[in-house]
């Protein structure tokens, strides 16, 4: 179930505000209450849990206070190749895209010292977030969402930081640093689909994270290093 069909479960609009979705699910979840439909009550248990999924969901997108999105009125960007966005690698890359030495792999930050002898390792640091032509709602909705991604990722709950990162993408569609995050998220759940050896869906994924950010040269050699992996697992 995508995040469209989580809006359309609630009879709500795409990018409807925080209020709207709580009095929706109050109003449906009385409806379709397990205990109110003693007739009916499988069919009606069933609904009530996708409408408290998609409430679960839309309202940790949606954080309390957040108005109906307007339109856009942001101009069009071109897409940014800047290399602190584009050099590292996933998932490292979503919350480290600048680091303080003059060139940076596709895998230095998950590398092992060059040395050969154990060293301490750096405290990451996020970089802070681009805001740039973003109003104050917009602005905390993307820094609370970029929190809330990092501990989806963490916790390897993948379908949900794919629903995160496109509703975060429809009420920020100009911007060149959510689709980032959006494609290494599809890039992510690709590689977790390879190891649960479900290749036909990880390929969906993979390709959707190149769609999403065409540009990335290191997102572009994970997916290649994906795909083999399909190309290994199907031989075997």
């Amino acid at each position: 179930m995508d995040l469209a069909d989580y809006y359309r479960l609630l009879g709500l609009r795409t990018g409807a505000s925080y209020e709207e979705i709580k009095a929706s699910y109050r109003r449906l979840a009385r409806r379709y209450h397990p205990d109110a439909n003693p007739t009916n009550q499988q069919q009606a248990q069933e609904r009530f849990i996708q409408l408290t999924e998609a409430y679960k969901v839309l309202s940790n997108l949606v954080p309390p206070g957040t108005e109906s999105a307007p339109p856009s009125r942001e101009p069009p960007n071109r897409y940014s190749t800047d290399p602190r966005t584009s050099a590292t690698k996933p998932p490292i890359k979503v919350t480290v895209t600048k680091t303080v030495t003059k060139s940076t792999s596709p895998s230095a930050s998950a590398a092992t010292p060059t040395s050969g002898k154990p060293t301490s390792k750096p405290v990451a640091q996020s970089p802070p977030i681009q805001f740039q032509n973003l109003s104050t709602v917009e602005q905390k909705l993307k820094s609370q969402s970029y929190q809330q991604l990092q501990q989806l990722l963490k916790q390897q709950r993948f379908p949900r930081a794919v629903a995160l990162t496109e509703g975060l993408a429809q009420r920020l569609p100009n911007d060149a640093e959510v689709r980032q995050w959006q494609a290494i998220t599809y890039q992510r759940f690709g590689r977790h689909l390879i190891g649960n050896r479900q290749s036909d869906k990880a390929r969906v994924y993979l390709k959707k994270a190149l769609r999403t950010d065409p540009h990335n040269k290191s997102l572009w050699y994970e997916v290649e290093r994906d795909f083999r992996r399909i190309e290994q697992i199907e031989i075997y």
